[in-house]
């Protein structure tokens, strides 16, 4: 393995040019960790959010974007037993992914999924994380309810959309034209509802009432999501597009039993994401071994190109993941 490597790092704070290709040492693997020499890595909002100096990685880890990438074992710490040199995995990074070694604890790799390829497999560690930690275990969608997901022509969107859909919910979502509405008809609503035409609130309470809405808008949504939610409904937050702070009558939430929830993947600790991975492995990866789930990928660029990957995911024209490729097969 060589000691140096390639890799996207953010100069300073700011829009996508400020993303800029260097050399780095390979990192070498702490105790239960591995290095893997990367095939691909997924982009998500948070990378923008970090470059943008919104969102800063936690202490101790790579100052490098990239949360989630695919490639192969090229090193193994101490500790580790379940993986050796060579294996080929998809993982879930606490940075670093924009680089073509990557070191992670060895307990946030999944192996890849039956049929899927390598760029496929990035696609997925940091989505299905996210929508299954709080879809299900912390929103506790149940077959039969009523799911509402907003973005859902977004890599979180389309993975909800699927996963809900196969655990036997009812499903809707918000996407702003009519391609991005029939995409996610495609993948599984029971209706997409443009958002710029129509309002979600009175399309969901003709349907009585969302048991359960997956939020990374926030601002005026927020509010706009309680009066959508049936009783006793769960709104979860996971980012806040449009900001964190509004004005809301808490009383709907005593006199309807409401419960607003919410969450961030990358503070928690390695113990809690090596759970879900757990969890994903148990009950979500027989199904993407079946070809029942699939990540939708709109793009892909190389590694050269981030700030290009960059600007088509802040210009929200973008249906499903976009994808750096690193190195290949």
């Amino acid at each position: 393995m060589t000691n140096s490597m390639r890799a996207i790092e953010i100069r300073q704070a700011g829009g996508p040019e400020v993303l800029s290709l260097c050399e780095r040492p390979v990192p070498t693997p702490a105790h239960g960790q591995v290095v893997l020499k990367l095939a691909y890595a997924g982009v998500n909002r948070p990378d923008a959010l970090q470059r943008a100096g919104l969102y800063n990685p936690p202490k101790g880890t790579s100052d490098l974007p990239g949360l989630e990438a695919s490639g192969t074992v090229a090193a193994v710490g101490s500790g580790v037993s379940d993986l050796k040199i060579g294996d080929t995995v998809c993982a879930l990074l606490l940075g670093g992914g924009y680089a073509e070694y990557a070191a992670t604890p060895a307990a946030h790799c999944l192996r890849v999924p039956k049929g899927l390829d390598l760029r496929s497999a990035a696609c997925l560690p940091e989505t299905y994380f996210t929508v299954w930690t709080n879809v299900f275990m912390r929103g506790g969608l149940q077959a039969g309810e009523r799911f509402l997901v907003h973005g859902g022509s977004s890599g979180i969107g389309t993975t909800a959309i699927q996963l809900a859909s196969a655990f036997g919910a009812r499903v809707f979502a918000t996407a702003g034209s009519a391609e991005k509405c029939a995409a996610c008809t495609a993948l599984g609503t029971e209706r997409a509802i443009n958002y710029r035409s129509d309002d979600f609130v009175d399309v969901i309470n003709e349907e009585g009432g969302a048991n359960l809405i997956l939020d990374m808008v926030g601002g005026d949504y927020i509010p706009r999501n309680i009066r959508a939610l049936a009783d006793d409904g769960r709104l979860v937050q996971i980012a806040f597009l449009q900001g964190p702070k509004v004005e809301l009558n808490f009383a709907q939430l005593m006199t309807r039993r409401l419960t607003i929830t919410g969450s961030t993947l990358r503070p928690q600790s390695d113990l809690a994401k090596a759970t879900i991975a757990a969890q994903l492995l148990k009950e979500v990866w027989p199904l993407l071994d079946q070809g029942r789930l699939h990540p939708v990928i709109d793009s892909t660029f190389d590694l050269a190109e981030a700030a290009a990957a960059h600007a088509r995911m802040e210009s929200s024209a973008h249906i499903g993941k976009i994808v750096l490729k690193v190195a290949g097969e």
